[in-house]
């Protein structure tokens, strides 16, 4: 399956790289987020419904083992494509369906 990073999501990689290398160093924050990126292609490519339901409607959630970060996608059968719509730090709140 192809899988399509929406802006929101590609914003969210670039706040959590931001911040990382803020806290600590640019290096680590590279690869927390390159180690976000890779597990989510190779999960989800072949194996779209190994994470859970998510807490919104037709959304599912994969935890990125390693570091703290949630992957908020949807599938479209339709168009063999998988939408990733946020990555979000555990701790934060889940996003409403407005």
């Amino acid at each position: 399956m192809r899988l399509n990073w929406t802006d929101l999501a590609d914003t969210d990689l670039e706040k959590i790289e931001a911040r990382i290398a803020q806290e600590n160093s640019p290096i680590v924050a590279i690869d927390v987020v390159m180690n976000i990126i890779d597990s989510t292609h190779l999960i989800l490519r072949d194996h779209p419904r190994a994470s859970c339901q998510g807490r919104l409607k037709n959304t599912r959630e994969l935890v990125i083992d390693g570091v703290p970060f949630i992957v908020i996608y949807r599938e479209n059968i339709s168009t063999n494509c998988i939408e990733v719509l946020r990555v979000l730090h555990d701790a934060q709140q889940c996003p409403t369906a407005d």
